[in-house]
């Protein structure tokens, strides 16, 4: 038996899938960007821990997993945000706890460093995502995949300090199956078409505005990840009043996957501690 519920609602006509688990405060998980992500092949180890005290709470964001399959090609990252503001609006939501890895971390930065943040954050949680990604073999497996068995193996040996996931024929199927899902492939690949002559697009930059961001906060960084320089949480959480870091040992791109009771425990033991400043 599962630890949680698929669930599925409108959110402003657009149909939006969710995992949700657990009583409490609310705890909103934002998986990563790859191709084949989505809520349940990025939580699925954690979701059972946090909800033994929370209300737990992992959408599809947009273009992925059961989520509607659409794009704004003017501002891609900025409705995916919206979005999620959205989802929290519709289940009544007005303030949680977020935790996100790689591009859903991004998403929190963005937002909550940004002159009219829209998400009801409480405390924030970033895993391996913020620093500047690296250009290099990896990277391009993440950004150039063409929707082959091969490629998907590029892109999970490029997130995976453990190369037992890419030697793992079961799981490398899995999320290859996800990413060919209808609509999956084009709704990703999408973003990174560009009139031809264009140079390509800058890889997301860690510079931001980190000082209006006023509530608890946690960087957490893969010691081994491929695609994020080492050091890069420590140095972002220094920017930010009160954050702190942590480095999660023997651990890539999604840390909460390769060592979830390593990540599980810095999650309750953060959220404790929101919970008793926040009573």
């Amino acid at each position: 038996m599962s630890a949680f519920e698929r669930k599925t609602i409108l959110v402003d006509g657009l149909v939006t899938s969710y995992l949700e688990a657990g009583r409490g405060e609310p705890v909103v998980l934002l998986h990563g960007g790859e191709f084949g992500a989505g809520a349940e092949i990025g939580w699925e180890r954690n979701i059972e821990a946090l909800a033994a005290r929370y209300r737990v709470l992992a959408l599809d964001m947009l273009g992925f997993g059961g989520s509607a399959k659409v794009i704004d090609f003017n501002d891609g990252r900025g409705m995916r945000i919206r979005h999620i503001a959205r989802f929290c609006e519709v289940l009544g939501i007005d303030s949680a706890h977020f935790v996100g890895n790689s591009m859903g971390a991004v998403n929190l930065f963005v937002d909550t460093t940004s002159e009219t943040p829209v998400l009801p954050v409480r405390s924030m949680v970033a895993i391996c995502g913020g620093g500047e990604i690296q250009r290099n073999e990896h990277s391009a497996a993440l950004y150039d995949y063409d929707a082959t068995l091969d490629g998907m193996r590029r892109i999970v040996t490029a997130l995976f300090y453990d190369q037992s996931y890419p030697a793992d024929d079961a799981y490398v199927q899995r999320r290859y199956q996800a990413s060919i899902a209808p609509g999956a492939w084009e709704a990703l690949a999408a973003a990174r078409f560009r009139r031809p002559g264009l140079a390509p697009p800058p890889l997301p930059s860690s510079r931001r505005a980190y000082d209006r961001i006023t509530f608890p906060t946690l960087v957490v960084e893969g010691g081994g990840d491929k695609l994020l320089p080492a050091g890069w949480a420590a140095e972002i959480a220094n920017q930010i009043a009160g954050a702190r870091s942590a480095v999660v040992p023997d651990a890539g791109h999604c840390p909460q996957i390769e060592q979830p009771d390593a990540v599980n425990r810095l999650l309750l033991e953060f959220l404790a501690e929101c919970s008793s400043v926040t009573a």
